[in-house]
């Protein structure tokens, strides 16, 4: 059972007034907000890929927790200490605009990386070899496929499995076969690919609310 604080779940509960069709999405978000909420207290981190749009979430996944999303997240003072006994001017600048993050690694990202693994060895697997070179045991990979059916994705999931990575699945209402392997997921009631990626972006923002809220409120 997952335990979070009121505010933690206030998040949730305004998803699901704003968007009546996520109701029945709740404990699955709740879930998933659990395994990313447990691998950030072990100092995990989050690993995303997806293809097209659901790339482009990665992207933007990555954006709101690497960084200030809703609160404030100044560094310790201790930290901010030591940054200016480094350096004085920079060291007080920085403690002014560094901000407190979640480690997330959108794996669409780099292109140097992904375009010579494309090229020299699979088209399908790039996602699975970033995976395996960043990912390590406690991590968190989010799958983002529309269908749930997306062979690169698969790929990566079934080389996170093998790393004891636990998986989140973000899909259509069909689940696809993501949906049998991922520890949870997320499969938004909807068939179109345009439809499900517009129900996406609500519910990882909730999460994002919530981990935020969660580890710097």
């Amino acid at each position: 059972m997952v335990k979070t604080s009121n505010n933690v779940t206030g998040y949730i509960d305004e998803l699901i007034e704003r968007y009546p069709v996520l109701a029945n999405n709740k404990s699955s978000i709740l879930n998933a907000y659990s395994i990313l909420e447990q691998s950030y207290i072990n100092n995990g981190k989050l690993l995303i890929a997806g293809n097209g749009g659901s790339a482009a979430d990665s992207e933007h996944i990555a954006g709101e927790l690497m960084k200030s999303f809703k609160l404030n997240r100044n560094v310790s003072s201790d930290f901010a200490q030591k940054l200016m006994a480094v350096d004085t001017d920079r060291g007080k600048l920085l403690a002014e605009s560094l901000q407190g993050t979640l480690t997330a690694i959108p794996l669409v990202s780099h292109s140097a990386l992904s375009t010579a693994y494309i090229n020299d060895v699979d088209g399908l697997g790039v996602f699975a070899q970033q995976l395996f070179g960043f990912g390590q045991k406690g991590d968190v990979f989010l799958a983002i496929s529309t269908s749930g059916n997306s062979e690169n994705v698969l790929r990566a999931a079934v080389v996170a499995r093998a790393m004891d990575i636990k998986i989140i699945g973000l899909t259509g209402k069909q689940g696809g076969k993501l949906a049998g392997i991922a520890d949870e997921t997320i499969q938004v009631p909807e068939t179109e690919t345009f439809k499900i990626q517009e129900l996406h972006l609500p519910i990882y923002h909730c999460l994002c609310l919530m981990l935020e809220e969660r580890f710097f409120a």
